[in-house]
């Protein structure tokens, strides 16, 4: 399984765009062959900081979906709304259970 965490700090002028920019790539993404787990959270204490925390099957998924029409879309929107660049991990693991 490939878990990957991608953090976001987004212009606080444009956090609504960027919040109905993500509900594409969202709903994109949980649709995609390979995708087990895609959501993503804000920082309780920074309304303009976000996680997109996705887990895939394997890095072909990942790769598929690097490629994938609605995350090329948020990727491109993203330079407009983020005010620091996007800070990814990339992970592999195991389900214990």
């Amino acid at each position: 399984m490939i878990i990957i965490h991608a953090r976001m700090t987004v212009k606080e002028e444009k956090r609504e765009e960027f919040l109905q920019e993500v509900e594409a790539v969202l709903e994109g993404s949980r649709a995609e062959e390979g995708n087990e787990y895609y959501d993503l959270f804000q920082d309780p204490k920074d309304a303009n900081s976000f996680i997109m925390v996705e887990n895939w099957k394997d890095m072909e998924a990942v790769q598929s979906h690097n490629t994938s029409s609605h995350f090329q879309k948020f990727s491109t929107a993203a330079k407009e709304l983020l005010a620091a660049p996007l800070a990814v991990n990339v992970y592999q693991g195991e389900k214990l259970n």
